[in-house]
């Protein structure tokens, strides 16, 4: 056994993902305050080949040094587009026909592994700030709320690292 080099790897130039078919999802970020956090943001969904970011509130917008050290030029690849307030990026969302789903720890929400994504041929992913999540604001404009479950004591992931976990899951009931 070895590890691949780069050159094995058979990655896609910039200007093929942008050519490439798209998971249909668009990650919403609701106020991250983690330039870090932003940019593994940025190189998650170009993992997934998503269709794109939405960075809402204080999120912070490329070209930023903090942001490229994670993204490690996934800010290039990936389209984004920024909103002052996420009530008016949910709002866009959902008049092109997108169902706006919140991850979040909430009295109603549904485990991520009972969600059947299927159902929403086009999704919104809304992840919310890292201390107090996704706004209150944006609730009522939501269509439904996914937890990741967990067993340990803490009860929180990081906000990327949930996204990971989120589009995993995605990108498996679409393969089906």
């Amino acid at each position: 056994m070895r590890k691949l080099k780069n050159s094995e790897l058979n990655r896609k130039s910039t200007p093929d993902f942008k050519k490439a078919d798209k998971l249909p999802v668009i990650v919403v970020l609701d106020n991250i305050r983690s330039l870090n956090n932003i940019g593994s943001f940025f190189r998650t969904g170009d993992a997934f080949c998503i269709q794109g970011i939405y960075l809402c509130g204080i999120t912070a917008t490329p070209p930023h040094r903090e942001i490229h050290k994670t993204a490690l030029g996934a800010t290039e690849s990936v389209d984004w587009k920024y909103f002052e307030i996420t009530v008016e990026a949910i709002s866009h969302l959902k008049k092109t026909g997108y169902s706006v789903i919140a991850i979040e720890q909430m009295d109603n929400s549904i485990s991520l592994l009972d969600y059947d994504f299927r159902k929403h041929p086009k999704t919104a992913l809304v992840f919310g700030n890292e201390i107090k999540g996704v706004s209150d604001e944006i609730l009522p404009q939501i269509d439904g709320c996914i937890e990741i479950p967990q067993f340990g004591t803490k009860h929180s992931l990081n906000v990327s690292v949930s996204a990971g976990i989120v589009l995993w899951q995605f990108l498996q009931q679409s393969r089906k």
